[in-house]
């Protein structure tokens, strides 16, 4: 079987990328120190000014307590399926329902009657 067909990027394709991660990783650094020392030290004067390295730590640093940079991580796109497998489940549950259970939960989200609220209401 060929797998040739099954590769996004050949190898240099690949060589070619690393540097470019390269500078993106300095170049957001770069940003974060300059957006550090032109805005928040002009707002808060209290704040000093910071180094490179110091904006290269705030960033692992908010990595790490807020989880961001979620571009094409693997966490992203597991998230992705998880809420669809929830998905799947509550629709399977809702076909195993009979027309009473159905009412019932109707009621409870939409109120007196099982209709939806109309567009005008909400």
């Amino acid at each position: 079987m060929n797998h040739r067909g099954n590769k996004r990027f050949g190898k240099g394709k690949m060589l070619l990328f690393i540097p470019i991660i390269i500078l993106v990783i300095f170049g957001v650094g770069y940003i974060v120190m300059q957006l550090w020392n032109n805005v928040l030290h002009e707002v808060v004067p209290v704040v000093t000014t910071i180094t490179y390295w110091q904006a290269m730590g705030l960033l692992v640093l908010s990595k790490i307590l807020f989880g961001g940079f979620h571009g094409g991580g693997g966490k992203h796109h597991h998230r992705k399926e998880c809420k669809h497998s929830k998905m799947q489940n509550l629709k399977d549950k809702w076909d195993q329902m009979d027309e009473t259970q159905r009412e019932k939960i109707k009621q409870e989200w939409f109120g007196k009657s099982a209709e939806k609220p109309s567009e005008s209401e909400s």
